[in-house]
């Protein structure tokens, strides 16, 4: 992990599965004042909430033998959904100009969903990355976090 440098100016960009906040630093380096710009969430319950039938099965040829078909992990899907939507938002925001560099902040499997989504113009604006789950946190803590690291 890089050095995160809080400058004024920079975007912050704090996601999991399920939320997403796009923060951006009003203040500087060494007092930074991170203020929501926009908020996304998704409704995401667990995939046994989601998935409705049993898993289908198949036919394994001429014989009576038949084999089950893994059920789908529908919350999973749902995940890399959402990557797909805040790689489209953050392009939107790039494109327009909103911001010149951005720190990612989530956790491992979420962050390397968003690595593979993000447009080339997006990607280098990526100044630093941090592999943690922030989203329950509040600002204030998520600034303190970002200081120490």
């Amino acid at each position: 992990m890089t050095h995160i440098n809080l400058k004024h100016g920079i975007w912050v960009l704090v996601a999991d599965g399920e939320k997403a906040l796009f923060l951006k630093n009003k203040g500087d380096t060494k007092y930074p004042n991170l203020e929501v710009v926009r908020e996304m969430e998704q409704d995401n319950p667990p995939t046994r909430e989601q998935g409705s039938d049993r898993p289908g099965r198949y036919s394994d040829g001429p014989s009576i033998h038949r084999s089950a078909v893994d059920d789908t992990d529908w919350h999973r899907v749902a995940k890399e959904r959402f990557a797909d939507e805040i790689a489209a938002r953050l392009y939107k925001f790039a494109h327009a100009g909103d911001f010149r560099e951005i720190i990612l902040v989530a956790p491992p499997l979420v962050l390397g969903e968003l690595r593979k989504k993000l447009h080339k113009e997006v990607d280098e604006r990526v100044s630093a990355e941090m592999a943690k789950t922030l989203t329950n946190h509040s600002v204030a803590d998520i600034e303190a976090i970002l200081m120490a690291a």
